[in-house]
């Protein structure tokens, strides 16, 4: 549940300031701190309850979740400087809020060239003395892949382990219909 929340507060926090004006990446950000605030919600439950039906189900889910999350790290820590450029060349090419938001807090404009006839969000367009934004994000994109990709493969360990744990609890007798049973 922490994570959940911390997920949607970072979105939050992200609108507030006014780091982040697109409504896609906040709306999916809180999309999916919702649904993991429901699926642990329905383990917790579950797991008070000693639901078997319920167990399983958060089961299935925490496994999938998993198999995403560690795939998505893996994804992030095996890209290479030139991947990353493609992917940020792509990224900056199918987007104008994000291109607006970074010209705006990164103080550049273009991705590749400054080109004065251009229009763009940030200080230094004014004075003509801007340069590309490439540069600058990639100088950054490494090192946020990385700490992206090993905190998510934290969290995908600690997801196997809430697997391997609901199947043994689900597995276990209900203390409440024999309390002898653990005597």
């Amino acid at each position: 549940q922490l994570v959940s929340l911390l997920l949607i507060g970072i979105a939050a926090w992200g609108i507030g300031f006014g780091l982040i004006s697109s409504f896609r990446v906040v709306g999916v950000a809180i999309a999916v701190g919702i649904f993991l605030f429901l699926i642990a919600l329905v383990g917790l439950i579950g797991a008070v309850k000693h639901h078997q039906v319920l167990l399983f189900f958060y089961m299935i889910i925490l496994l999938l979740v998993f198999i995403v999350q560690f795939s998505v790290s893996c994804a992030c820590l095996a890209l290479n400087k030139e991947q990353q450029s493609q992917l940020l060349e792509v990224g900056w090419n199918n987007t104008n809020s994000a291109r607006t938001d970074i010209e705006r807090n990164l103080n550049c404009c273009g991705f590749r060239v400054f080109d004065p006839n251009e229009t763009c969000s940030s200080d230094c367009f004014r004075s003509h003395q801007c340069q590309p934004c490439a540069p600058i994000i990639e100088e950054y994109s490494g090192m946020v892949l990385r700490f992206v990709g090993g905190i998510g493969l934290f969290f995908s360990f600690t997801e196997i382990l809430g697997v391997w744990l609901t199947y043994r609890y689900r597995n276990q007798k209900d203390p409440r219909a024999n309390p002898s049973a653990f005597l």
